[in-house]
């Protein structure tokens, strides 16, 4: 039996973002929203009055993940323990007659494109949705929930490439760049709160503004950010390899603001599968550009994220990748097992493999990578390089860090050794003495002998 039939502008939200970090965007801008309606935060569910949670469903896992959530945050509704129970995001859009016939303890459910109006599903106790080619939310107050020292800067929704085993076009819509002074004045409020360090993100950041101008303006936006002052780091992912152009690799190059680090998603290294998955480049055209941009920006770190176990994929093609892998050498590499996804061609594909033949493939890959990182790591030892402060670790005399190599979350960290008083968000250099696995070990520069 629910406590009260409307909710009050007191009462205090659990909130909870699971999945990728422009969902967490997403949450930061619906805590805005909440915030400045009066409501109220904790991160203790015995306190909470309302739980929201903004869902993932691009893998199964992720689907996983977000629905034993639901479940739990359900348990505690059914127990009269919170008022009321509200699901937004990728999974709510995609499964929303599901989940309000299976879990009748959803108050609420908010498509991916109706965020801002989750102050007022919740005065109204109705659900709320927009269609998916809706503008991207913007000039909307953010409330940070990662330190406060760097924070994601969400610059498109939605995808127009229709990869044969992704979802996200038909959650999210097709491809919608935020105007750019949007993006300037949000990026100047993050500044101006303390952020650092901006980390460009969408389902690809390389064709931004082509839908609002007429053609590719990532570059544009980078020299604009770049004159923010007191902004240090500018990091770009989701570069889709078949859209980094010249003038793109250029502004990397010469604005000392800009991280050399890219992230490029290429999936995989054997032709064959990347045509099954429907992408856009092949093997020669990815070594073409990873050459590119290694020659240009000889200091340059690459990230990749590949997926193993896609249907049909042969002991030949999973070698192929192998030896890509083996010769690419990615400074950072992420590998995930193909997830069969409804609703996408590559579910229908024939030659579906085993989870234990998705795994074992997983693991060589890593292997593989792991010999490749550790290596990169020694050869780190003797540089100086700058370093962003995350904090200090309990009752030592060490501080833990991240270069330009390492964007939060997903990559190492470097280890400072020293009984200075540093705060995190300090930007130090740090002369590289050693490394253990992907994480390096270093010194202050003016300290070291």
């Amino acid at each position: 039996m629910q406590k009260n039939s409307k909710t009050q502008k007191n009462d205090k939200i659990l909130f909870v973002s699971l999945g990728c970090d422009k969902n967490l965007v997403d949450s930061e801008m619906m805590l805005g929203l909440l915030s400045e309606k009066g409501y109220e935060f904790t991160d203790d569910e015995t306190e909470a009055d309302i739980v929201v949670i903004n869902t993932c469903c691009f893998i199964n896992d992720a689907k996983q993940e977000s629905i034993d959530t639901i479940l739990e945050m359900a348990e505690l509704k059914k127990n009269g323990e919170i008022k009321r129970l509200v699901v937004a995001g990728c999974l709510a859009q995609r499964y929303k007659e599901e989940i309000q016939k299976e879990i009748p303890e959803v108050d609420i459910i908010i498509g991916t494109t109706a965020i801002d109006e989750i102050a007022e599903a919740l005065n109204e106790l109705k659900n709320h949705y927009k269609a998916l080619d809706n503008a991207p939310l913007t000039d909307t107050k953010r409330i940070i929930t990662t330190g406060g020292h760097y924070a994601y800067l969400k610059i498109a929704e939605g995808c127009n490439k229709h990869c044969t085993y992704c979802i996200i076009p038909k959650i999210r819509g097709a491809y919608r760049s935020v105007p750019m002074e949007s993006l300037l004045n949000e990026a100047r409020n993050l500044v101006n709160s303390g952020v650092r360090e901006l980390i460009l993100v969408a389902q690809e950041t390389t064709i931004y503004g082509i839908d609002l101008y007429g053609k590719k303006m990532l570059s544009e936006l980078l020299r604009r950010l770049c004159l923010i002052e007191g902004l240090v780091w500018i990091r770009i992912l989701y570069c889709y390899p078949e859209e980094i152009d010249d003038e793109l690799i250029q502004v990397i190059k010469t604005e000392p603001k800009i991280c050399n680090y890219l992230d490029l998603p290429i999936q995989h290294g054997s032709d064959n599968v990347l045509k099954r998955m429907g992408r856009n480049t092949d093997s020669r055209e990815l070594v073409e550009i990873i050459e590119k941009l290694r020659s240009e920006i000889p200091d340059i770190c690459l990230r990749t994220t590949l997926i193993t176990g896609f249907p049909g994929e042969s002991e030949e093609e999973h070698d192929e990748l192998m030896d890509f892998v083996d010769r690419m050498e990615f400074d950072r590499l992420g590998v995930f097992t193909y997830s069969q996804e409804e609703d996408t061609p590559a579910a229908m594909m024939s030659g579906q493999l085993s989870d234990e033949v998705k795994e074992e493939r997983r693991m060589q890959l890593m292997e593989l990578q792991q010999e490749i990182a550790f290596d990169a790591a020694l050869a780190m030892k003797g540089r100086v390089v700058d370093a962003m402060i995350e904090g200090k670790i309990a009752d030592e005399d060490a501080y833990i860090a991240r270069t330009y190599k390492d964007a939060p979350n997903v990559d190492g960290f470097l280890f400072i050794n020293t009984n200075r008083e540093l705060m995190t968000g300090d930007f130090v250099k740090v002369r590289i003495t050693g490394a253990y696995e992907y994480d390096l070990i270093g010194e202050l520069e003016d300290e070291s002998a």
